[in-house]
């Protein structure tokens, strides 16, 4: 039985409500006082009809401005508790709507399996610290999409921070510091069972071993040769 499942089965028990079980428990979450109203009010809006309400829509209702409810939803993303959701209609018409799935998932996680607040923090501290990471490289702060681009790498494909931080390693090795080239990067290890830093690094000693002993065309300044790394976005056997 799946996480989305248990949630079903606890809620139409009877055994708790959605908003009973939030207030009781976002605190273990590392959730902040704030951004518990920032979800309060997402709530409202998708009740309302509206799934994806802009930083001025959300501040129009609550006593922050939009830069700071910009932050509020960057944490509440980075933190895996809300994504964003696209679905086509019957014209083909692409919605998106935020969803807070992630976050009923984690609350009743929490409380079925028994999930310390201890290892909670410890696991935001860890997806924390590679979003910093790549903000510090990207020299900017991170927008929804990309947020929901490195969540889903922790989630979805259950990629390790050790082996995110070394994709960006190889990234920034290779002179193209971007989430579609990191991205390419953990396909290709995923495709290839490689689930530790020791095998992804063996994997990118042996490309560029391999790339300095193809033949090299003399040619007139030997000092421009340019050091080989592995273009990641060639698609491979």
């Amino acid at each position: 039985m799946n996480s989305q499942d248990r949630l079903h089965i606890w809620i139409e028990q009877g055994n708790v409500s959605i908003s009973q079980l939030f207030f009781s428990s976002y605190k273990q979450l590392g959730i902040r006082d704030l951004d518990a109203l920032l979800v309060l009010q997402l709530l409202s809006f998708a009740e309302g009809g509206q799934g994806l309400p802009g930083p001025s829509d959300l501040s129009a209702r609550m006593s922050l401005s939009d830069e700071e409810i910009g932050h509020g939803l960057q944490r509440l993303m980075q933190s895996g508790f809300l994504t964003i959701e696209r679905t086509m209609d019957e014209n083909g018409v692409l919605n998106e709507n935020y969803s807070l799935q992630p976050l009923w998932t984690r609350l009743v996680d929490a409380r079925l399996l028994g999930c310390s607040g201890q290892e909670e923090e410890n696991r935001q501290a860890e997806e924390g610290e590679i979003f910093a990471l790549f903000e510090q490289e990207f020299g900017r702060l991170l927008s929804p999409m990309e947020c929901e681009t490195i969540s889903m790498w922790f989630d979805q494909d259950g990629h390790s921070a050790d082996l995110i931080k070394a994709a960006l390693r190889e990234a920034v090795i290779a002179r193209k510091v971007s989430l579609r080239y990191i991205d390419r990067i953990l396909f290709e290890w995923k495709k290839k069972n490689i689930r530790t830093v020791q095998e992804a690094e063996g994997e990118a000693r042996n490309f560029r071993g391999h790339s300095q002993q193809q033949p090299r065309h003399a040619s007139g300044n030997e000092t421009n040769r340019k050091v080989p790394f592995y273009n990641w976005l060639e698609e491979r056997d």
